[in-house]
């Protein structure tokens, strides 16, 4: 794929994202997540279920992407990641025509006590790419890589719909992890479309650009202004 071809896939995601509501902008009143960090900016990707059009335009970028660095042969199974990842496995594995899985975050606590659902078969190939719906740091996605690592996969990449993009726990987390991290578009993506699209008042952006420069220095200065998140 061509750094251009790249390019374009990111924005044409963080245009979606934008129109779809799925990422919003509020300097004014930070948005408190539930490590504690606030933040003006929020993502959401599960509202894009909901949107069939835009949806199909990013899973049909997601394969690209894909197929173009790992290769189809190279993946045997789509493992979606408990809750958010589950709808976007399910789309990708569709599109690839792969067995799908999903990964609990603990054991279900009855039954055959299942953490992976699906079929992982104990022997032949077991390429599984984990797939979720967005990254920050990467931490929460070790629970998902131990389990499926623990039933006898091999999992070298994960799949996000949106990088975070600004934290460098991100990449350290993924190379503790032994993971390739793929993504359609980040925060600085976004912060691009938004100032060409003048989507909003330049005060906002510049206040977005000052927090994806430094999270912590911009929490600082504004610790006394919260909006709540869920």
């Amino acid at each position: 794929m061509t750094p251009d071809r790249r390019k374009k896939i990111a924005e044409t995601a963080a245009k979606i994202l934008l129109e779809t509501q799925s990422v919003l902008f509020n300097a004014a009143q930070p948005f408190t997540f539930t490590s504690g960090r606030i933040s003006p900016v929020y993502t959401d990707c599960r509202r894009l279920i909901s949107f069939v059009n835009e949806r199909n335009t990013l899973m049909d970028c997601a394969v690209e992407i894909l197929d173009d660095a790992i290769g189809a042969d190279n993946l045997d199974y789509i493992a979606g990641g408990e809750t958010a990842g589950i709808p976007y496995a399910a789309f990708v594995a569709e599109r690839m025509q792969k067995p799908m899985l999903y990964v609990r975050k603990k054991p279900k606590g009855f039954g055959r006590m299942a953490q992976i659902e699906g079929v992982l078969p104990e022997t032949g190939r077991r390429n599984v790419i984990l797939v979720e719906d967005l990254q920050t740091d990467g931490g929460s996605k070790q629970v998902f890589i131990e389990a499926l690592r623990a039933a006898g996969a091999t999992v070298a990449h994960a799949f996000v719909v949106f990088h975070y993009g600004i934290f460098p726990a991100s990449e350290a987390n993924m190379k503790d992890l032994g993971l390739t991290l793929h993504a359609l578009t980040t925060w600085w993506d976004v912060l691009e479309v938004a100032k060409r699209d003048k989507v909003f008042d330049t005060k906002t952006l510049e206040s977005v650009e000052a927090f994806l420069h430094n999270p912590e220095a911009w929490a600082a200065q504004n610790a006394d202004k919260v909006k709540t998140s869920s």
